[in-house]
């Protein structure tokens, strides 16, 4: 699944960085605790206390550099306030963190962002929210836009057929990766009663319509240009792509983040169901 944590260090590696005394340059000794930290999350260690070793890596490297406000070594304190806001989920420390790095570099552009992160926190802790009543027997909240060609486009507007929301974006490799069941899923049960609504993170029209057409998606795409900020997906408290809904005749929640052969047999038991 591809989630926000994983743009951190694509931007991280944009950055053109300054050498470090020791010889490496923080750009590649922050490459280096950030791959030891996503190694530990992929194998489920995720705590204060399974990271400590990367932790006492980002004190000792902003030690190193204490009396620097540069851009450089403010993203490093950043991105120790974000470890702690988006793997160890310790969300009274991560504000704190920020805090500091809005006072202590606050000439810096990470400095400068402090408050939009601080909000997007407040965001994620609401979208958890919405995401715990998003359970199996629950009615799922209607939403009403416009698809890409301007029609109207609803959850409500589908009542009575069994119904797919996709949360995807040709960037995601998962999501790109899966597409090729939900199609097959669609080929075989369109004309059974099987509707789709994607709710595409994309930010480039041009790419999602090559996409569409290139593997003949015919059902609707809601899009607003806003990846992450997407209005339709921040509704629902996605915060992490593919991420589906399958609906049943009633509207409500059949199942979730069901793939290939799984997806398949669920929404063949929906279809039978009368």
């Amino acid at each position: 699944m591809k989630s926000k944590f994983a743009l951190v260090l694509a931007a991280l590696a944009g950055l053109t960085l300054a050498p470090c005394m020791m010889g490496a340059t923080i750009k590649e000794e922050m490459v280096k605790i950030v791959g030891q930290v996503q190694q530990k999350a992929a194998a489920g260690k995720s705590s204060a206390e399974d990271l400590k070793a990367e932790i006492e890596a980002f004190d000792a490297l902003l030690a190193q550099h204490k009396d620097e406000k540069t851009d450089e070594v403010a993203n490093v304190a950043m991105m120790k306030a974000m470890l702690y806001a988006q793997i160890i989920e310790d969300e009274a420390t991560a504000i704190k963190l920020l805090g500091q790095v809005k006072a202590d570099y606050p000439e810096t552009k990470p400095g400068q962002q402090v408050d939009k992160v601080l909000a997007a926190i407040e965001r994620g802790k609401a979208a958890k929210e919405i995401s715990k009543k998003l359970v199996e027997g629950a009615e799922f909240p209607n939403f009403e836009v416009k698809d890409l060609e301007g029609k109207p486009l609803s959850v409500a507007g589908l009542k009575g057929k069994v119904v797919l929301i996709d949360f995807w974006a040709t960037w995601c490799g998962p999501c790109v990766h899966e597409m090729p069941n939900v199609i097959k899923a669609y080929e075989k049960f369109h004309d059974q009663g099987l509707e789709i609504i994607g709710v595409s993170l994309d930010q480039d029209r041009a790419a999602l319509d090559a996409f569409l057409k290139e593997h003949k998606m015919t059902w609707p795409q809601y899009f607003d240009g806003k990846g992450w900020g997407n209005e339709v997906s921040g509704k629902y408290g996605i915060q992490g792509i593919p991420a589906t809904f399958l609906l049943d005749r009633e509207g409500k929640i059949a199942g979730k983040d069901l793939r290939g052969e799984e997806l398949a047999a669920a929404i063949e038991k929906e279809i039978g169901k009368k």
